[in-house]
């Protein structure tokens, strides 16, 4: 009785050092605990529905459960976290244009975070410089022209548009639209506020029609000979490719791509991006989230789900992404296109882009 007692007496012994140590580890390496049960929300202004695999296979892979909260645009989407207040739900910020994630950053929202995955998988120029959000995506912003009205070797540089021999020739979106604002907030930042005056004044002298529609309308009214080039982002053509449409397919043959300015500064990147918000309960796991999307099976997806670049250099991609071209990028940071976006929308104000 005596030995089997003092066996017993040390088998509990053995047990409670175990889990001691056991929970001592999962302290140290939170995101080794298990997680089932745990749910993140995501507030995300990507309407993309192939994005939701993404969603569904790192919950598969962690346990933990992606609430998506869809909102229409980012300006509705911080106005909401804003109004939310400390009682805000949500954990992590998705969201399109480095523009946008940088005026939720000025506006006190994300939560500076440090992470040796983000940092060493993502290029320093498509992150903030103190971590407060991340490019997960990119999308080159090219020139599109009409392959029977101009020559290829015509258009070298974003500077052509405001060229006079283009002269009612070129169509585009609003100045409203933040695309069009962070470009010209690019052109601030490498040029200088005269010199980006100077090219949206030539852009609005080359105008075909007054700025209207979307990249994909004004893609299809480059094909229809609307007007003969326009600016649009690179997946906006690849959803046109992959089109079961006749229509679709007949503006891809009539339109060509160029990526400008490949013997300067290179294309104009942007980026698709997050950040964990200060109202987060769930930090470890908004954080292990946005690592899983610089995994290599997601940045392959982004590229196969809506034909966007993968942030992360040397992932592969399929075909159809591939076949856009091999080209130089801008190595401008993309926080400069937030830093200078109020100067942009006067710059584009000043030149009458409506």
């Amino acid at each position: 009785m005596q030995v089997t007692r003092k066996l017993t007496n040390r088998l509990v012994v053995f047990i409670a050092a175990f889990l001691l140590v056991v929970g001592f580890g999962y302290l140290l390496h939170p995101s080794s605990a298990p997680a089932q049960g745990q749910v993140i929300n995501l507030y995300s202004t990507r309407h993309y529905n192939t994005d939701r695999r993404l969603y569904d296979d790192f919950t598969s892979q962690t346990g933990i459960r992606v609430n998506l909260v869809e909102i229409e645009s980012a300006g509705t989407a911080i106005q909401r976290i804003k109004s939310e207040g400390a009682n805000s739900p949500a954990d992590i910020l998705m969201t399109v244009d480095a523009g946008n994630l940088w005026r939720a950053q000025r506006e006190g929202l994300f939560e500076p975070i440090r992470s040796r995955v983000l940092e060493s998988k993502i290029p320093a120029h498509l992150r903030d410089p103190q971590g407060h959000w991340f490019g997960l995506s990119k999308r080159v912003r090219v020139i599109y022209y009409n392959k029977a009205r101009v020559n290829f070797s015509d258009v070298k540089s974003y500077d052509d548009l405001a060229d006079p021999k283009f002269k009612g020739r070129v169509v585009m979106r609003s100045g409203t639209n933040i695309y069009n604002q962070s470009f010209v907030a690019s052109l601030i930042a490498r040029q200088g506020v005269q010199k980006a005056e100077q090219w949206a004044r030539g852009v609005v002298a080359n105008f075909a029609r007054p700025p209207a529609g979307n990249d994909t309308s004004n893609i299809r009214d480059v094909a229809a000979g609307v007007g003969d080039l326009t600016m649009g982002n690179t997946y906006y053509f690849g959803r046109l490719a992959n089109s079961n449409r006749p229509e679709d397919q007949e503006v891809v043959q009539k339109v060509g791509m160029i990526f400008p300015d490949q013997q300067g500064d290179g294309a104009h990147v942007n980026i698709s991006g997050g950040g964990v918000l200060k109202t987060s309960r769930n930090k470890a796991a908004a954080i292990r989230f946005l690592e899983y999307l610089v995994s290599d099976s997601a940045q392959s997806y982004f590229a196969d789900g809506n034909f966007e670049f993968p942030v992360v250099p040397g992932v592969k991609i399929n075909d159809k992404v591939r076949g856009f071209g091999v080209f130089r990028e801008s190595k401008l940071n993309a926080a400069e296109l937030g830093k200078n976006q109020a100067e942009a929308v006067r710059v584009l104000d000043r030149a009458g882009w409506k």
